[in-house]
């Protein structure tokens, strides 16, 4: 799919191995997505737009580079948090906004209890985070929610992508594209994604 990158770096299979792992303590889990999300914080801002800038050196006067367009993280709470700190380490100066969604486990449907976000959102480039891109209903509101309020550049961002969920952005929302670290074969029956690695809320906080 032609808005879909896989992030393929050694660095980033080789943690994506540690997550995967059901016998992976939580402090480690969320230390090593953290880690993770850094790593995927320069595949996703790649290509980002600069513009010049003039600036002095202890020596001389010489020109430098600042990138064009500010940067909102918005992580899909609970799992999106887990993905925050990695990518304020590389982006410190990106604003912050939260969309709370959780799925219902009965219809699989998104159910939605929170949204605040920075104002501006039309003139910035939106890194939209969450862990697992599953069926790809929470992604898909959540974006909708975005650009009601003015976002038109928006990225989304997961560590696991199931096929359903990409071909679900893909068809609402052509124009987002799409980064993850590994797209699985699929989901069971109850939507989550195979082989996965569970729920990352719950691996995150310890909870069930």
């Amino acid at each position: 799919m032609k808005n879909l990158t896989i992030i393929n770096h050694p660095l980033v299979k080789r943690d994506l191995t540690v997550l995967r792992n059901k016998q992976t303590p939580n402090n480690i889990f969320r230390a090593v997505l953290r880690r993770t999300a850094a790593l995927m914080a320069y595949e996703v801002t790649r290509d980002l737009p600069l513009k010049s800038v003039q600036i002095s050196t202890p020596l001389e006067a010489t020109k430098g580079s600042k990138v064009e367009k500010p940067i909102v993280l918005v992580p899909i709470l609970r799992a999106g948090l887990g993905l925050v700190g990695g990518f304020v380490e590389v982006i410190p100066d990106a604003n912050v906004g939260h969309i709370g969604l959780f799925r219902d486990e009965q219809s699989l449907r998104p159910v939605d209890y929170y949204f605040k976000v920075p104002k501006h959102l039309g003139t910035s480039l939106v890194l939209l985070l969450d862990p697992m891109l599953a069926t790809g209903g929470s992604a898909v509101a959540a974006i909708d929610y975005l650009k009601q309020k003015g976002a038109r550049m928006i990225r989304f961002v997961s560590l696991v992508a199931a096929p359903a969920g990409v071909k679900k952005i893909s068809q609402a929302h052509p124009n987002v594209r799409m980064y993850t670290c590994a797209l699985d074969r699929g989901l069971n029956e109850h939507g989550y994604i195979l082989p996965g690695l569970g729920d990352a809320g719950d691996r995150m906080f310890g909870t069930e």
